[in-house]
């Protein structure tokens, strides 16, 4: 049996599908661009606020499902430009206790959704 999650607090989808879905206490995030959910606009002023913006949509979808980031199993990061990965990491990287971060992959790829720079998704676990 399956649970959607969903928040106002986040970005609606864009497609079909939904921002989260809980199973057999698993949590599964959609990748979460840096769409402000309150002015529905692409925060892209420079890569360090987008990935904010990204990792605070994904806070909330965590909340709505009753966890944290301490809940947080694996993570996969898509970034359009490799040379972004320090930026993006050090944000990333203050939401995590670096003794219980989760297991991550971080790949470059071609283009994202709305030409965004950098989109996360994430697995957590109860």
């Amino acid at each position: 049996m399956k649970k959607i999650i969903t928040t106002s607090e986040a970005p609606a989808p864009i497609g079909p599908y939904n921002q989260a879905v809980l199973t057999n206490n698993m949590l599964f995030i959609s990748g979460q661009i840096a769409f402000h959910p309150e002015t529905k606009l692409l925060i892209l002023d420079d890569i360090t606020t987008e990935t904010k913006q990204v990792m605070e949509n994904l806070k909330v979808i965590l909340a709505a499902a009753e966890m944290t980031f301490e809940n947080v199993v694996k993570a996969s990061i898509f970034i359009a430009d490799m040379n972004d990965f320090a930026n993006i990491n050090e944000v990333y990287g203050s939401y995590f206790n670096d003794k219980t971060a989760p297991a991550r992959e971080t790949v470059q790829v071609a283009c994202l959704p709305k030409n965004v720079n950098v989109e996360i998704s994430m697995i957590a676990t109860i």
